[in-house]
């Protein structure tokens, strides 16, 4: 949810590169707090989110805990296993399954 209460359930995040982590960790923010560089890393990545087409950590900030870890499974599993297939819930039914991820520059 952002700033204006708009949900967003679709996004782009790109594969992480050496220069986001190094970005990462010079961050005023993780130099306080180096639990912080996780949403700024996420930050980097995510090139959409819904109709947003900039992220940044305070926005990542406020997402519930189940959200954020989502995005953190979604950011290992494409980025450390190779793996583009996650958990998922149905909001509905309450059912789990394993959805596929397209990565982007696949087709």
């Amino acid at each position: 949810m952002d700033n204006q209460n708009r949900v967003h359930r679709q996004g782009v995040m790109r594969l992480a590169t050496a220069k986001d982590e190094i970005l990462a960790q010079q961050h005023r923010s993780v130099r306080d707090n180096p639990a912080y560089s996780f949403l700024v890393m996420l930050s980097q990545v995510i090139t959409r989110l819904g109709s947003l087409n900039s992220v940044t950590p305070d926005l990542l900030e406020k997402l519930v805990i189940r959200d954020i870890a989502y995005l953190r499974e979604f950011y290992n599993r494409v980025n450390q296993q190779g793996n583009a297939h996650i958990p998922a819930l149905c909001p509905h039914c309450n059912n789990e399954f394993a959805v596929e991820l397209e990565l982007v520059g696949e087709s």
